[in-house]
């Protein structure tokens, strides 16, 4: 007599017990537990091996996953996704990355993309798991990055009877995905995963896969898709737009790179271009570091977030040329020339009147420039006030350093990380008060950033870091995170722990969303429910495994974070930083 368990939730069929041979019953007999057909179960006679009769929709959604080139998936297992995880468990190529909550595997999912620029997967199970990626998944969305979404189902046979945790996840996630599917027949299994996939990569963002736990457990015999045969790049390359675009940088006499994300691969290339035609360069704050900011060249970030300065060199220009970004703050762009640039067609002259527009791939259309514009000199009075500008703005920073205060002047936490962070390192950046300071009075001189840009979700950094981490184990990174932020995923630390990351996370500890605090105050508003009873951040890292360290004093900023970068460990910095400085938002020229 033998023993049948369902490969959808585990539970075991005994012949002996049941006193009937499992090839006895009836085809429509479901399993007892969660519904299953019979051909969700297998044998439990020993640790036999599996048979081609065996290879299951979830076994062959990952080894497609895998020649893909994915890695890790990230996530949490539970009933409706256990064949997709137990067929992680089998693949040797593909992990599972257990984390605390969905919103931080999608996070996660998201952060690798953006890394990389390969497709990020996160996974959950139906109901709530699901509705706990969106804010991820979002941010996926409006930041561009290919992201693939494994939502675990209720079994189809369940679908419409108001089922435990069934909730109608297509439609939801239909709203902020290029490709939403379920997959409700093993036939078009593989096809509907290619599809999505090629989907994310196409449009850069998000698509997701609905998986009723019944289905995955199937049967499927169909040989994965070969990626070299189904997916391409995309790769624009400009026409008549570029010698008109051409013309319009030769006309003009001050003229001003302005990179975005798009332009986060091309750094060398946008710095001879700069050199080549006399014009300095500013950056999106996501693009922030994607030439060294101590050039002389450099203008640091523009935007909210950035710093006082730039705006004022734009100011002083006659052709913004905006490469990759689809700029919205009209705020900071006065009424002069703008030539745009971006692979997106709809992004060109979306927000502004554009002089000129080239509808291409920023990596390929920056060389092409170069090669057709005469070399020239800066205009001497634009070069005195770049000049001026950033006299002013190094003697600031210095004064950051120079501050001794007790709360701890935030800007003094970043001259600090700035003279320990190595040149490689990789830092992740949460929404808060503190993404002021960073971005405005950290000089980037290779390091990456990475942060969630347009939705300015808080609780991004640490689950990014991890990611991070995961992908470059050679490469210190770096997660700066506000209290606030640190206690919505803060618990991703013992992930980190678990699976000896030796990241560095930065606390900033106001006690406060003080981030909130300044836009009550700003809008004629009092202090209102922002405060938090927050426990010893360091003290909590320790006892979880990692390094903690606790600063209360400026002196001791050096060592701490020196200490926490050669960590072996996953190591915690926490600072008590003064709850009343504000780091002022750029709100004009």
């Amino acid at each position: 007599m033998k023993k049948w368990k369902c490969t959808v939730c585990g539970y075991i069929y005994d012949e002996a017990q049941e006193d009937m041979p499992f090839a006895s019953l009836p085809e429509d007999w479901t399993c007892p537990r969660c519904g299953a057909p019979l051909s969700a179960f297998r044998s439990e006679t020993g640790e036999e091996k599996r048979s081609e009769a065996d290879i299951t929709v979830a076994d062959k959604i990952v080894e497609q996953l895998a020649a893909y080139g994915v890695k890790r998936i990230y996530g949490i297992p539970g009933n409706s996704n256990l064949p997709l995880t137990d067929a992680i468990r089998r693949h040797p190529d593909v992990d599972l990355v257990l984390t605390r909550h969905e919103q931080s595997a999608s996070y996660m999912a998201s952060a690798h993309a953006k890394l990389t620029g390969r497709i990020g997967v996160c996974m959950s199970i139906a109901g709530p798991g699901a509705t706990n990626l969106i804010t991820g998944v979002v941010d996926a969305a409006t930041d561009r990055a290919p992201v693939l979404v494994l939502m675990g189902q209720v079994p189809e046979i369940f679908l419409g009877s108001e089922s435990l945790q069934e909730i109608a996840e297509v439609d939801i996630f239909k709203n902020f995905c290029h490709y939403t599917e379920m997959i409700t027949n093993p036939g078009h299994a593989l096809k509907i995963v290619n599809m999505a996939i090629k989907k994310a990569y196409y449009f850069s963002g998000p698509s997701a896969l609905s998986l009723p736990t019944d289905v995955l457990a199937k049967p499927l015999s169909e040989k994965i898709w070969k990626p070299q045969e189904h997916l391409f790049d995309s790769d624009l390359i400009p026409g008549d737009s570029l010698e008109h675009a051409v013309s319009v940088i030769e006309k003009s006499k001050r003229p001003l790179l302005f990179a975005g994300w798009g332009a986060r691969n091309s750094g060398a290339d946008l710095l001879d271009l700069a050199e080549h035609i006399g014009a300095p360069v500013a950056t999106t704050s996501r693009a922030k570091g994607v030439i060294p900011e101590s050039h002389n060249l450099s203008l640091g970030v523009l935007g909210s977030i950035g710093n006082r300065f730039a705006p004022r060199i734009v100011g002083q220009s006659d052709l913004i040329i905006i490469l990759g970004s689809g700029f919205r703050q009209r705020n900071l762009v006065p009424e002069i020339a703008v030539l745009q640039i971006d692979i997106d067609a709809t992004r060109v002259g979306k927000t502004f009147p554009v002089k000129a527009g080239i509808v291409g791939d920023v990596g390929r259309v920056i060389p092409l420039l170069r090669k057709k514009i005469a070399a020239r000199k800066m205009d001497p009075e634009f070069r005195k006030l770049i000049d001026e500008a950033q006299n002013e703005y190094r003697r600031i920073l210095e004064e950051d350093g120079r501050i001794r205060q007790k709360p701890i002047y935030p800007g003094a936490v970043i001259q600090a990380l700035k003279r320990q962070a190595p040149q490689d390192a990789i830092i992740c950046s949460d929404v808060g008060d503190h993404i002021y300071w960073f971005y405005k009075r950290f000089i980037c001189e290779g390091q990456k950033t990475l942060l969630c840009a347009n939705m300015a979700g808080m609780g991004f950094a640490v689950p990014a870091a991890i990611a991070c981490q995961l992908e470059e184990p050679e490469r210190r990174v770096i997660a700066i995170v506000g209290d606030g932020g640190f206690g919505m995923t803060g618990m991703e630390f013992t992930t980190a722990v678990k699976n000896n990351l030796p990241l560095t996370i930065l606390v900033f500890n106001d006690g406060k969303l003080k981030n909130i605090k300044k836009e009550q105050l700003e809008y004629g508003y009092p202090e209102y429910r922002v405060q938090f009873p927050n426990p010893d951040f360091a003290a909590m890292a320790s006892s979880a495994g990692g390094l903690g360290i606790r600063v209360t004093e400026s002196d001791e900023l050096d060592e701490a974070i020196s200490q926490a970068l050669i960590s072996p460990l996953p190591a915690l910095v926490e600072v008590l930083v003064d709850p009343d400085l504000f780091a002022a938002a750029v709100r004009g020229i």
